[in-house]
């Protein structure tokens, strides 16, 4: 593909990460502090149940997409939408009086900005050629991890003011990803004809796949959800982490996150580009990704016994190499072993992501036990276990994937 439509694609999955990601990082911890100081861990179920919908409607959307004739074609309408829930969303949070309305907003958001992003997964699955998808996936993973960052750093410079907080991000987002819908053509759908009919019960059929049909994808599918559950239990959290061992208010956190993240930036970009670049040159994927979870977990009980912040630091380095290397080589490997790639990409791409979802819907509900572990008589959380646990699952996660999956190297 041009040089053209890796540089919108880019900038427009930068602009979605940034409204998405950033309530995740800290502006959602800040408003739950504001609302419920004596329920933290409410944050946990906010961002579960959003997750647990996001889940139950993305193969919906994703087989309405496939099916979609417009004269913008079949990703561009979608993304539209996305754009127009996702501000309402984020607008909501912003203005949200109480953790229930708070929940409202961030499934609104999740709903909209889930359909950008999907579109412009989409748009890969239906463009790139196998000898770009590792540069390409190294590229876009350092975007999503420096998306975050910035927006922490923009958070901790809004956090006074709640719809600046969250509305700020949204419309760099719009601006960002509208750049992506007006440069990058699509053709026309409206002559495209599906191949069967749609009904309740083939709607529902849709929801599911054939492991022994599509054993790869199922592998991978297995592992990636494995290594994103030990992701989601220590990422959720991780504000207050660091507001803990810190000892720091969590309004006054932004930015110690953004430093952190900053640095962790160069892991992310050297993990994510060098494992991109070099499993396209090699044209191995596997051992690249058990390297990534390996290397994640061994930065997780770094973290896990920090005695200090420069030691917490270090930790944070290497978990950014670690997953720098696991989602650029093995989205990668998504796009290989993808199935019905002509007529059903979005179906599978939305399957596909349950296993970026669903840990993020149950593995916030889960933490919360593992901070009760050897609580502290004052009360305060204990994180070493929950990054311990985070550490066993990265690892299995890339073992799954290196020992099962076998249509590709």
């Amino acid at each position: 593909m041009p040089t053209s439509y890796i540089t919108f694609l880019l900038l427009a999955l930068f602009g979605a990460n940034l409204a998405f990601v950033t309530p995740i990082a800290l502006s959602l911890a800040i408003q739950i502090q504001a609302l419920a100081p004596d329920n933290v861990e409410s944050l946990g179920l906010v961002l579960g149940i959003a997750a647990g919908i996001g889940v139950v409607l993305a193969p919906l959307f994703g087989v309405l997409s496939d099916r979609t004739r417009s004269r913008l074609g079949r990703r561009r309408p979608w993304m539209i939408a996305g754009l127009v829930v996702g501000i309402l969303g984020l607008t909501i949070l912003a203005l949200a009086q109480d953790v229930p309305l708070l929940a409202v907003g961030w499934v609104v958001s999740t709903l909209g900005w889930g359909q950008v992003i999907g579109g412009l997964q989409n748009s890969q699955a239906d463009r790139l050629p196998a000898s770009q998808r590792g540069k390409v996936a190294g590229l876009t993973g350092v975007v999503g991890q420096i998306a975050p960052v910035v927006g922490a750093v923009a958070g901790g410079a809004l956090a006074f003011n709640s719809l600046a907080l969250f509305l700020v991000p949204g419309l760099i987002g719009v601006v960002l990803v509208l750049l992506f819908i007006l440069f990058v053509r699509e053709s026309d759908t409206r002559e495209r004809v599906a191949d069967e009919k749609l009904d309740v019960k083939g709607m529902l059929a849709k929801y599911t796949f054939s492991p022994r049909k599509y054993p790869d994808f199922s592998w991978n599918f297995v592992g990636r959800f494995i290594f994103f559950f030990g992701l989601s239990l220590s990422s959720t959290f991780t504000a207050f982490f660091m507001s803990s061992r810190l000892g720091l208010p969590i309004d006054q956190i932004g930015g110690t996150v953004a430093l952190v993240g900053l640095l962790g930036i160069i892991a992310t970009m050297g993990g994510a580009i060098g494992g991109g670049f070099l499993s396209d040159r090699l044209r191995r994927r596997k051992l690249f990704i058990l390297g990534g979870g390996t290397v994640f977990a061994i930065g997780a009980v770094v973290v896990a016994f920090a005695p200090s912040f420069e030691v917490i630091v270090a930790g944070f380095f290497l978990t950014n190499l670690g997953i720098g290397v696991f989602s650029a080589v093995d989205q990668a490997l998504v796009l290989d072993v993808l199935p019905e790639r002509d007529t059903q990409a979005a179906r599978f791409n939305a399957l596909n992501s349950f296993s970026f979802t669903l840990p993020q819907a149950v593995a916030p509900i889960v933490a919360p036990a593992f901070l009760l572990i050897g609580i502290a008589a004052d009360g305060d959380k204990n994180y070493t276990p929950l990054y311990l646990a985070a550490a066993v699952c990265t690892i299995i996660g890339g073992l799954v994937v290196l020992l099962r999956v076998k249509s590709v190297r």
